[in-house]
């Protein structure tokens, strides 16, 4: 699984193509749909040799491409739409950064996307860059997944209004696909919050400790990929301002709003799971000085105990000559029955004054 952070690794030239993710095995594969309100067609295994005769720039498509790891077809992809080699580079860069970048022509966004993993505390990570140009949008995914299995299902099914709409409303409904799994690993991490909670309540295990830090590190990695995604979709909002792209209808900007304020109430809810996150780390560790205290205080009392006993036994054992208590011949009796009484004398005076 790949480590929580953004990986700095070895530094590309910006044009360099060369596929930086970890699902190197999974083969890549293209899908084509090809829409409009008449009528869809979609094909499945498609290649770069269909290019020039199944898209139809008189109605929408949608090209999906699984998996980077073929740069041969990436290339072919980039040579047939016209797209530049930094836009290849950041496609097949995965430790970028969220970004939206505005061309001519060209409207690129890239985004991570987060889930649960099913086999530890970490999470999942997966990037996944669009391409908006007129008529056609393309999207890269490192590996097959279900993220848009409910799009493809509304174009199939004439479903809604996505069909009826132009590419630039397909790429919203693509990137609200993914921002739905913001939601479901913060809703996993709160889970796991709450349990968290109820183990620091049990004890003081170094294990819970652990955990928390851990998914500290969860929510600061949610919060650093959705912090670009918000300045990124801040940016879209001042495009309609200014009204000059014209890859997006001007009825679709308030689509591209509504995940704005997405963005930002994930980050508000990050930064109150984190403040819960922050309690659990204080109740762990006040937790751990509660029991402390009770230890010191046991071990005092025990002190407190034997440091009068220690002193008698000093004392006996003295080797002074002329010491009366030694010539009686009950003395050993009567000094263990006085230290005796001393021990019971201070365990009711502790108990009296509730010290244990």
């Amino acid at each position: 699984m790949r480590k929580i952070k953004y990986k700095k690794g070895r530094k590309l030239q910006h044009t360099s193509l060369e596929y930086t993710g970890i699902h190197k095995d999974h083969e890549s594969e293209m899908q084509l749909f090809v829409y409009d309100d008449a009528d869809v067609i979609e094909y499945e295994k498609f290649t770069v040799f269909a290019l020039n005769t199944c898209i139809n720039y008189t109605k929408n498509n949608w090209l999906n491409i699984h998996g980077l790891n073929n740069l041969d077809l990436i290339k072919t992809i980039g040579t047939h739409f016209k797209l530049d080699d930094f836009l290849l580079a950041d496609i097949l860069n995965t430790t970028k950064r969220t970004k939206l970048e505005e061309q001519q022509d060209v409207l690129f966004f890239n985004i991570k996307s987060l889930l649960p993993s099913e086999y530890s505390d970490g999470l999942k990570v997966e990037q996944l860059s669009f391409i908006l140009k007129d008529g056609i949008l393309i999207s890269f995914q490192e590996k097959r997944s279900d993220f848009f299995t409910h799009i493809r299902e509304r174009l199939r099914m004439h479903a809604g209004i996505v069909r009826t709409k132009k590419v630039d409303y397909l790429l919203y409904l693509l990137l609200d696909a993914v921002m739905e799994n913001f939601y479901i690993t913060i809703e996993d991490e709160e889970e796991n919050i709450e349990e968290l909670i109820d183990l620091t309540k049990k004890g003081a295990d170094p294990v819970i400790l652990e955990k928390i830090e851990n998914h500290r590190d969860n929510f600061n990695f949610l919060k650093r990929s959705i912090i670009p995604l918000r300045d990124s979709l801040y940016y879209l909002k001042t495009i309609k301002d200014d009204d000059t792209n014209s890859l997006i209808q001007k009825e679709t900007f308030n689509f591209f709003i509504r995940l704005h304020q997405k963005s930002l109430e994930l980050l508000e809810q990050i930064d109150s799971d984190m403040s819960s996150l922050e309690s659990a780390s204080n109740f762990y560790f006040s937790e751990q000085s509660r029991k402390m205290n009770e230890i010191m205080k046991t071990l005092t009392i025990i002190s407190a105990i034997f440091i009068p006993l220690t002193f008698i036994v000093g004392v006996y054992g003295m080797n002074f000559e002329y010491m009366p208590e030694l010539q009686e011949r009950n003395g050993y009796f009567m000094v263990m029955g006085g230290m005796f009484l001393l021990v019971i004398a201070l365990i009711i005076y502790f108990k009296k004054r509730r010290w244990f």
